[in-house]
């Protein structure tokens, strides 16, 4: 309705993803950079994160406008709650693999055929699995091992991964991902659009159909829309097509605060859209060997750390101090008697030193990504 009395060609604002409406918001180039980078490694995981809305879709929709289908031939896959085996003939049915029954054993033979002949053809494969964070761990373990087929040393496919915040948090704490998480390459969280983007936002969508002027906006009416929208690209839209719609019906050629305060009232009173900013995402610390690009510092408490190596070695000491005692003990009955606990505090000590080896791996592994953190940004902002 509102595009005709504007007289626009189309609708601005829907709310499905649309590669035509791409907006290169900071967050977006960012995102697009690292895909850029993942891609031409040809290898990997490439994993692009943020809230419902940011344009997770929209972003990969324009990569896949740029990609020339002569060298590279895509699979594409929306996930629900798939175990391993689902997952390996829904990834065949995305390559166009006709798979007779549900065995798994047939369809990664088909799959691996598959990427072969492609790779014979000179052209690459990339998987791309939308709402990752709906696949369950066994399923995720799986497109790990979709990543070993290869052709001599060529890696045969690469994967890309967009999910919620909460895959996110899954992929970078989970103990049984450590493999994959070696093998994710890049990764983007994809942040809210900042409060000076809104308005070229909205006037870039409505550039796309055609717009001429008609309506004007006041400018609080754009420092509003981001309150009230947190920034999320699909939030946006929802308030500014009805936002447009209320101007066709009351016949306005100017958008201001009052109709922006009427159609949050309305949106507020069905439930159709919070009725406040969304609160930002908790940071949560990245795994000791993810190799990927971190999107925050990550901290150490040093004297904590300090703490409980000491304590720890002070446990260790005690114990090797009591086998010592008591493995020098007479060889009478009383000694021999006491031989099961001897037994357990070398146990307790191997355990100890164990858990010492793992500690101060993880340590490493923090270090080595700290240093690689402040190398990567060291270098970006020499590029800047």
């Amino acid at each position: 309705m509102f595009d005709n009395f504007y007289g626009l060609t189309g609708k601005p604002f829907q709310l499905t993803p649309d590669p035509a409406f791409y907006f290169r918001s900071v967050t977006h180039r960012k995102a697009l950079s690292y895909l850029g980078y993942g891609l031409a490694q040809g290898e990997g995981f490439i994993v692009i994160t943020g809230e419902v809305g940011a344009g997770k879709s929209t972003l990969v929709a324009h990569l896949m406008g740029t990609i020339d289908p002569e060298r590279l031939t895509v699979g594409q896959i929306v996930t629900s709650k798939l175990d391993d085996e689902e997952i390996i003939h829904v990834v065949a049915q995305s390559f166009g693999l006709d798979i007779e029954g549900h065995d798994k054993a047939s369809a990664l033979g088909s799959i691996e055929g598959f990427l072969h002949e492609e790779a014979r053809a000179g052209r690459r494969c990339l998987l791309v699995v939308d709402e990752s964070q709906n696949l369950e761990i066994p399923a995720l373990e799986e497109l790990r091992m979709l990543s070993n087929f290869q052709l001599g040393n060529h890696p045969l496919l690469q994967t890309l991964l967009l999910g919620q915040p909460e895959f996110r948090a899954t992929l970078q704490s989970s103990p049984d991902l450590e493999q994959l998480r070696q093998r994710v390459i890049a990764a983007h969280h994809l942040e809210p659009m900042e409060k000076g983007e809104i308005e070229p936002y909205i006037i870039h969508r409505l550039d796309k159909v055609g717009y001429n002027g008609n309506p004007s906006f006041d400018q609080r009416v754009f420092m509003e829309l981001y309150e009230a929208s947190g920034g999320i690209p699909r939030r946006v839209n929802q308030i500014a097509n009805r936002l447009l719609l209320l101007g066709a019906v009351e016949e306005r050629t100017r958008i201001d605060s009052a109709m922006l305060k009427a159609v949050l009232d309305e949106m507020a009173g069905e439930k159709a859209f919070p009725e406040a900013a969304p609160q930002p995402m908790p940071k949560v610390e990245p795994a000791p060997a993810t190799p990927a690009p971190l999107n925050h510092e990550p901290r150490l408490d040093r004297t904590a750390v300090e703490a409980m190596l000491a304590e720890r070695d002070q446990q260790i000491a005690e114990l090797q101090q009591a086998i010592v005692e008591l493995a020098s003990g007479s060889q009478d009955e009383a000694a021999a008697a006491l031989m099961p606990e001897i037994a357990a505090l070398q146990e307790k000590v191997a355990h100890l030193e164990a858990k010492t080896f793992e500690q101060e791996r993880s340590i490493r592994h923090t270090l080595t990504m700290l240093i690689e953190w402040i190398e990567s940004e060291m270098d970006e902002a020499q590029a800047a």
